[in-house]
């Protein structure tokens, strides 16, 4: 009975996981890393990482479904972003199990950190702009996906590149990407906020199924799937929550709501690497 207890508990926890993740288009890994790293302190990165890969996965898709539904999502630029970090993803994953806990820590803090001083520092408009890929749909969020800009080329050259990357530093950490592809979407790329939060949690379901797929065929799994499953189950019923809660509240508190949570987990995981 305590054995049950010990895993049932992680399903609300996954539900607000979930919930938060699909309403910042985050997925949920960059809050549950840190916790999972707190809660069982003696476990490797690579668990943990590939863990919460899965449970991004889930989230992920859960919540594209939900987006899909509200017409929010723009696919080409979601399988064009996709196929260029599905290998960096891949990558990321090979590599984590190479990165000291107390390393991996600080890595995690430091990113976390730098993401909340850029969306703190640039408090930009997060409505579209007449150069952005449509007009008012951060105030209309179920119209269709608008169009992008003349120069789409660049933009979706681009956003291949920076998607790379992403993919690369978010399997490496577990964090699924969306904290930063979300940055990248609205701030570098134009898109309006409710687009970007939608259109990145698709690329998150692809990138988070690939980096997964490489953590099972290292065995990673053998310790974890079970608190895998728990946690899917809540973040699969959270995800729709997050995803109703999106079309009610605006971009910039959905940004600065993004900005709190990477401030206050990051701070914390650098006073315990510092600390270790």
């Amino acid at each position: 009975m305590g054995e049950l207890f010990s895993y049932v508990w992680l399903i609300p926890l996954g539900y607000l996981v979930g919930a938060y993740g699909t309403l910042i288009g985050a997925g949920g890994g960059f809050i549950l890393v840190p916790i999972l790293l707190l809660l069982y302190p003696q476990e490797s990165p690579s668990i943990v990482a590939c863990i919460s890969l899965a449970v991004v996965f889930f989230n992920a898709a859960s919540g594209s479904v939900a987006y899909a539904r509200q017409g929010r999502i723009d696919y080409r630029a979601a399988i064009i972003f996709s196929l260029a970090a599905i290998p960096g993803s891949a990558a990321g994953a090979m590599t984590t199990g190479l990165v000291p806990r107390r390393l991996f820590d600080a890595l995690l803090g430091t990113l976390m950190l730098a993401l909340a001083a850029y969306l703190t520092l640039n408090p930009r408009s997060e409505t579209s702009t007449p150069d952005s890929p449509g007009r008012n749909h951060a105030e209309q969020p179920d119209t269709d996906v608008p169009p992008l800009p003349q120069d789409h080329r660049r933009t979706y050259s681009l956003g291949a590149f920076l998607s790379l990357c992403v993919g690369y530093v978010a399997a490496l950490l577990g964090i699924g990407g969306g904290i930063i592809h979300v940055p990248i979407l609205a701030r570098v790329l134009k898109y309006p906020v409710h687009t970007a939060t939608a259109t990145s949690h698709l690329i998150l379901a692809m990138m988070a199924l690939a980096g997964t797929v490489v953590h099972i065929s290292n065995g990673s799994f053998q310790h974890g799937w079970r608190r895998t499953v728990a946690l899917s189950i809540g973040v699969v019923l959270g995800a729709q929550a997050g995803a109703w809660l999106s079309t009610r509240i605006h971009g910039r508190w959905i940004l600065r709501g993004l900005a709190i949570g990477l401030l206050a987990l990051g701070v914390r995981l650098l006073s315990l690497s510092l600390g270790s």
